[in-house]
């Protein structure tokens, strides 16, 4: 007899979007945001309401001035995967084309351009 998959937790949408924007896992500033994070096992489709606050929020606490790419970054693709959650297995750099593009209404601020372009992603 079939059975469902498992829902898609917020804790697994974080650990995966850390993945995508820090995959060697050397940014402290991205495993900060991944901690914040880190017991949120309540399916992600329960929690899409408050989902931006709430990760505005956290992003906010990591990096209150805005100049850490990684960690807005992050903040996006949690966003992203949360609405789209069929594409947390996709190719990292398309998730982070379509969270950048999602996000920062296809202009992202120069910072996050120049972070895209170093991690080979172009909008």
């Amino acid at each position: 007899m079939p059975t469902n998959p498992d829902p898609v937790t917020l804790s697994q949408v974080a650990r995966r979007a850390a993945e995508v924007v820090d995959p060697a896992d050397e940014d402290p500033d991205v495993a900060d945001l991944l901690a914040t994070f880190e017991d949120a096992d309540e399916p992600i489709s329960g929690v899409l309401d408050g989902l931006e606050e709430r990760v505005a929020e956290a992003v906010g606490r990591i990096d209150a001035d805005e100049t850490l790419p990684a960690v807005q970054m992050m903040g996006a693709v949690i966003t992203y995967l949360g609405h789209r959650r069929d594409e947390v297995s996709d190719v990292e750099a398309d998730i982070l084309r379509l969270a950048a593009r999602a996000e920062f209404d296809d202009h992202p601020p120069e910072i996050i351009e120049e972070w895209l372009a170093d991690q080979g992603v172009s909008l």
